[in-house]
């Protein structure tokens, strides 16, 4: 599993498996896009304003990669 958070942007991905696959992405709320994949399952989910829906002390950090070119 892989989360990513953007503080720009306040939004939290938990990728939940890393196989390179066709995704439907289905809007649960205005907030939450799960990312679904083969089999129908669960592969990713997307949190938009993430520092209010969650507590992100308590998540983060866990494991930070960044883009190429993107810098801190």
């Amino acid at each position: 599993m892989q989360i990513t958070y953007s503080v720009k942007t306040d939004v939290l991905y938990m990728r939940l498996d890393e196989r390179k696959q066709p995704v439907i992405n289905r809007r649960v709320s205005d907030d939450i896009v799960l990312d679904i994949g083969e089999g129908d399952k669960i592969i990713g989910i997307e949190i938009v304003g993430a520092s209010t829906h969650l507590n992100l002390q308590n998540i983060l950090p866990v494991e930070i990669k960044l883009a190429a070119g993107v810098s801190t």
